[in-house]
C-alpha cells in the first residue's frame, strides 16, 4: 500500500491526518535556545503567548533528513511504497530534507513531490493524494493528478502588516518587495512556487476584495472549484471571507483553518490566504 508523508506546513487538521493515516514531519520552531517541534509540543496558543511574552520572532527550520528516515524505514518495514509531499522548495529546505533521506535508507521505495505550495495549498495536494489511494490508484496515477493540481493552484495572502515578514527576514526574499510597500496592505501570490508581491492595496478591505478578485480572475465563478481560507489569529476576518467565497464561486468543497505557527512565523496575526483550484 502506499503511504503519505507530510510536512507539517500543510495546514490539515489533525483529525484528517489521522483519518488518513499520514505522518508528518515537523517543522522546528526556535525562540532563542529552545526548540519546539510544531505539531508535537507547541501549540497556538503557547507560540503566540511566547512572542508576546519574549518581544522576538522565532526561527524556523526544516525538519531533518532523519525525521524522513524514521518515517522511510518503518513504513519500508511494514511492506509499504511512500510519497511524500512537501512545502514549496522555493522558500524552505524540506524537499532536500526528503530527497536526501532517501539515500539513508536505499532499500526504501520513495516519491518525493514538491507541491511549490505553502499551507492548504499543499495541503489539497495531500487530501487528494489520500483519498486517490483509498480509491486504489497507483503511484503514478497519483503522481500525475498531483502535478495537475499544482498546475491549477492560485494562493493570494495579505498580512496585516509586514513586520514579521521584515523581522523573520523574508521580506528581501520576496520578489518586488519595496521599502514603501511597508506602509501599504501588500497582496502576495506563490508563482512557479516562489513568493512574490502581486499588488499593493492601501487598505485592508481593499486588500481582502483583490483577493476575492484576482481568484476569480484565475478560476471564473462557473467552474467547480476547491477552496480553503487560512487565518492567522483573525477568524472572525476569516468567517466573513470565507462565507464570501461560498456565495461567490462554484464551491465543491471548501476548508477553514488556522495558519499553522511554522508559517505564521514569517505572515504574523491577521494573515488571511485564500486558495484555490478547478476540481
Amino acid at each position: 500500500m502506499i503511504k503519505i508523508i507530510a510536512d507539517s506546513t500543510c495546514n490539515l487538521s489533525q483529525d484528517v491526518l489521522e483519518q488518513y493515516d499520514i505522518r508528518v514531519a515537523p517543522i522546528s520552531i526556535q525562540f532563542k535556545e529552545e526548540t519546539f517541534e510544531e505539531g508535537i509540543d507547541i501549540d497556538h496558543d503557547l507560540f503566540y503567548r511566547k512572542i508576546e511574552e519574549m518581544g522576538i520572532i522565532p526561527t524556523s527550520s526544516q525538519p531533518t533528513p532523519a525525521w524522513f528516515a524514521r518515517y522511510y524505514r518503518e513504513l519500508t518495514e511494514q511492506g509499504h511504497t511512500i510519497l511524500v509531499i512537501t512545502i514549496t522548495s522555493h522558500h524552505s529546505g524540506t524537499f532536500e530534507s526528503a530527497i536526501l533521506a532517501k539515500s539513508m535508507v536505499p532499500e526504501a521505495d520513495v516519491e518525493v513531490f514538491d507541491s511549490l505550495s505553502i499551507s492548504l495549498g499543499t495541503g489539497w495536494m495531500v487530501l487528494e493524494a489520500a483519498r486517490a489511494i483509498e480509491a486504489g490508484q497507483d503511484r503514478g496515477q497519483i503522481l500525475s493528478r498531483l502535478t495537475e493540481i499544482r498546475n491549477r493552484t492560485n494562493l493570494f495572502f495579505t498580512p496585516a502588516t509586514l513586520k514579521y515578514l521584515q523581522m523573520s527576514g523574508r521580506v528581501g526574499t520576496l520578489k518586488g518587495v519595496l521599502g514603501s510597500l511597508l506602509s501599504v496592505k501588500p497582496i502576495i501570490a506563490t508563482k512557479e512556487g516562489v513568493l512574490e508581491v502581486a499588488e499593493s492595496i492601501r487598505t485592508r478591505g481593499k486588500a481582502v476584495d483583490r483577493i476575492i478578485e484576482l481568484t476569480e480572475e484565475a478560476v471564473g465563478t462557473s467552474d467547480p472549484v476547491n477552496l480553503a481560507v487560512v487565518h492567522a489569529r483573525a477568524p472572525e476576518e476569516g468567517r466573513r471571507l470565507l462565507e464570501r467565497v461560498e456565495a461567490h464561486f462554484n464551491c465543491k468543497e471548501t476548508i477553514f483553518a488556522e495558519l499553522v505557527c511554522s508559517l505564521a512565523v514569517h505572515g504574523g496575526p491577521g494573515v488571511l490566504v485564500l486558495i484555490s483550484y478547478k476540481v
